[in-house]
């Protein structure tokens, strides 16, 4: 990881990354509208990143909102710096990359000296062990996760995003002044959708979870700020 350490303690209210899986960007402002001050940490993935969601980054970050652009990189090692070099400058405070070597030492370089923290994805929480041999990989997904998150530590990456159940492992390798984030959660009595290792909000914290990511539990409720408030509450719990 960096040389530096880690920002100061992360506020709870930051704990929690309300992913803008969503259409269009009005449609993600008047989420963010109707959520208030019960959140302050956006996701923005493909959805809504290729629907222009890429404006909305410098635009939230002068609202002093946090964004985390999930772009999941990966591609040649010219590409993926320059395509970092060119993000690092529109005020997201998270970017990911896969978790392969190249692809991380070439996110890192294109970093440079800017805020934007790198996150490599580790193994996706959509898949299972029958998913990773399927994608051809021989070994379990707990033993998968903590070698990416070894070669994520070597190639000077600030956090990892994994599943919770493997926070603990990723933890001991990467160390407490690495970042993990956790997408996959949801809440007590919520649909898991399409993915397979999740926890709720509450579990997740006590694992030590820096962030948790949560999408279609809020943005499709009928009270996203609500919902997001109840998250806040089961997870400040656990602090």
């Amino acid at each position: 990881m960096r040389d530096q350490p880690n920002p100061s303690p992360t506020a709870p209210r930051d704990r929690l990354i309300v992913a803008l899986d969503l259409d269009d960007p009005a449609a993600a402002r008047a989420l963010i509208d109707r959520i208030g001050d019960a959140a302050t940490f956006y996701k923005i993935g493909y959805r809504l990143a290729y629907a222009g969601g890429l404006s909305l980054v410098p635009e939230l970050a002068a609202r002093g909102l946090k964004v985390f652009l999930d772009l999941k990189l990966h591609d040649i090692g010219n590409t993926v710096e320059e395509g970092v070099r060119a993000l690092s400058g529109l005020g997201a405070t998270f970017l990911t990359v896969h978790a392969y070597p190249q692809t991380m030492r070439a996110a890192v370089r294109g970093r440079g000296a800017s805020d934007l923290k790198i996150l490599a994805v580790t193994v996706l929480t959509s898949y299972d062990e029958g998913d990773a041999r399927e994608s051809g990989y021989a070994l379990p997904i707990s033993d998968l996760v903590a070698h990416r998150a070894f070669q994520a530590a070597e190639a000077g990456i600030d956090g990892i995003v994994c599943s919770a159940f493997e926070a603990e492992a990723v933890r001991t390798v990467v160390g407490p002044g690495s970042l993990i984030v956790t997408p996959g959660i949801r809440p007590a009595g919520s649909a898991a959708g399409d993915q397979k290792r999740v926890m709720t909000p509450g579990q997740a914290r006590a694992a030590g979870i820096d962030h948790v990511v949560v999408g279609r539990p809020i943005t499709a409720a009928a009270d996203p700020r609500a919902v997001a408030q109840a998250i806040l509450a089961e997870m400040a719990a656990q602090e």
